[in-house]
């Protein structure tokens, strides 16, 4: 599995490049993403912890990888740290929506949405951290 990684302010942007994220590749893709919940866990790290996974060249993606996507987004949120799939192509969504696994998944149609998502997730964090 091929991947490019930008850090940006709140999150880091991951792009899957290839055609297909198949279940061959779901272990390396929690091994790949599950370190970024250990950013920040002494308090000191100045990185973000989010995930944005940039999905626009992924055009096939089979259950146990659909499966993984949405047990990764819960991994992020119980650790309070945002996971947002973004670009996804419409066969993909598809998939996705007939397995009722789109409805489990934070997506947005472009990374600018994922961002917003993130931004606001880490205010509502924050909110409830004061309370």
């Amino acid at each position: 599995m091929q991947f490019k990684t930008d850090t940006k302010e709140k999150f880091h942007a991951i792009t899957l490049t290839g055609p297909s994220l198949s279940a061959d590749m779901t272990d390396e893709l929690v091994r790949l993403l599950t370190p970024y919940l250990q950013i920040g866990a002494a308090g000191s790290s100045e990185l973000p912890k989010n995930v944005v996974l940039v999905m626009k060249d992924i055009g096939i993606i089979d259950n146990a990888a659909a499966e993984a996507l949405v047990s990764l987004q819960q991994k992020f949120y119980e650790n309070n740290a945002s996971f947002v799939v973004c670009e996804l192509q419409a066969p993909v969504e598809e998939f996705l929506d007939q397995l009722e696994l789109l409805e489990l998944m934070n997506v947005t149609p472009s990374e600018s949405e994922a961002w917003d998502i993130v931004q606001m997730e880490e205010i509502e964090r924050e909110l409830l951290d004061g309370e």
